[in-house]
């Protein structure tokens, strides 16, 4: 493949764009319950939290982040047969490593600092620094190469991994659409949709396990999600396939959570890696009832557009009108409000526990003064110069 292959010009997918703000904006939502996580290891903690939190945030994290990366893995398909292998490669590096690396120095120490003095330390801002910069390259944990007794790459792990997976599919993608065919048949008989794509994310949560920094999920799961992306949009039998059984998935969805809940939770020991056969159990049904909510999501939400007749598929808008202002302004605004949201939670959240109110109006404050210095920031401090939209992963032509 390469940037100059002839290809049909893609059809704008509005839901999709739809489902990233979705999940973005409700990681504000998400990061600001996990104050209040009786189990959660989070930066700051409410002095009084609560289990049911656990249940409400497995809600999102059986869904929202493997979506995201197949997501990710739609736009990239595009944008490979666009700039072919080795341009794709040199665009994934300056949209995500470049805000990577620039987070990592100006971001992402705060929220280390902000859990050590809400556990009591005293230590300078600027001094902590020098302890948290005090890293080691190392490849046990691909492909989180550097490592430090404080350093972490916090949020922005997605960001890691979706970087590295672009490098790593940037050349075998082009030999993706000779096996496409033989794999779109197989999705013409109903339900097997929900089957086949299930087998190798149960086998990677049942084999590998499930890692807690990543939200509950094996950073090779999301791989296998990454690569479902590409797959499903090099064909649109994928996607038709998808619509078709979305109502099975949103059913065969809501049980298998629900059974994988209650076998994580009276699991002994613990069911994220253990190899007994009740965890691996739960984990098989976590995995296949991620992938049966993303099939579901996707495929009742993508649904034929009314203005289909008309003759340039740029006209058609689909469920959102990606024509209005206030769209296309958070359609851009998605990964710098990613890499700004955690921070400025955390920050927020290091001072309203403080306060003697009840725990939901502490949970609203944060969600509120979070939302609105995020924006604040955003609009102000990243989109309007060249170098800031730069340094965030905008486009700044």
């Amino acid at each position: 493949m390469t940037a100059s292959s002839v290809a049909p010009p893609a059809v704008r997918r509005p839901e999709l764009d739809a489902i990233r703000l979705v999940v973005v904006l409700g990681l504000v939502f998400f990061h600001a319950g996990l104050v209040f996580d009786a189990r959660d290891d989070f930066y700051v903690k409410n002095p009084q939290t609560t289990e049911a939190v656990t249940w409400l945030a497995g809600l999102g994290v059986v869904w929202a982040m493997p979506a995201l990366f197949l997501i990710a893995g739609f736009g990239a398909w595009h944008s490979l047969r666009r700039r072919g292998a080795a341009g794709f490669a040199r665009e994934r590096l300056l949209r995500l490593g470049v805000p990577l690396l620039f987070a990592s120095v100006t971001l992402l120490p705060l929220p280390q600092w902000l859990r050590l003095k809400s556990a009591g330390t005293d230590e300078s801002y600027w001094r902590f620094l020098g302890r948290y910069f005090d890293v080691h390259v190392s490849l046990s944990d691909f492909p989180f190469l550097v490592q430090g007794e404080h350093f972490e790459t916090g949020h922005l792990w997605f960001v890691v991994l979706l970087l590295a997976f672009s490098l790593i599919v940037a050349v075998p993608a082009a030999w993706l659409p000779r096996g496409r065919d033989a794999l779109a048949a197989v999705t013409a008989r109903r339900g097997l949709v929900l089957l086949l794509p299930a087998i190798p994310i149960a086998l990677v949560g049942a084999i590998l396990g499930m890692e807690e920094p990543f939200a509950g999920w094996s950073r090779w799961a999301y791989l296998l999600f990454f690569v479902y992306g590409l797959v499903l949009a090099a064909d649109d039998r994928f996607r038709e396939a998808m619509r078709r059984d979305a109502k099975i998935a949103a059913v065969a969805g809501i049980l298998l959570f629900g059974a994988a809940g209650m076998a994580l939770s009276t699991a002994d020991g613990d069911p994220f890696t253990d190899m007994t056969a009740h965890a691996v159990v739960a984990r098989v049904l976590f995995a296949t009832a991620g992938w049966c909510w993303v099939v579901a999501i996707l495929g009742l939400l993508d649904r034929p557009s009314r203005d289909a007749g008309r003759p340039t598929a740029g006209q058609q808008s689909g469920s959102i009108d990606r024509r209005s202002k206030a769209y296309a302004y958070l359609a851009a605004a998605a990964l710098p409000l990613y890499i700004l949201h955690q921070p400025i939670v955390v920050a927020v959240a290091y001072f309203v526990v403080r306060w003697q109110l009840p725990a939901p109006i502490k949970y609203l404050a944060i969600v509120a003064a979070s939302f609105a210095i995020m924006f604040a920031v955003y609009d102000i401090a990243v989109r309007r110069t060249r170098v800031t939209r730069f340094l965030f992963g905008m486009r700044t032509g």
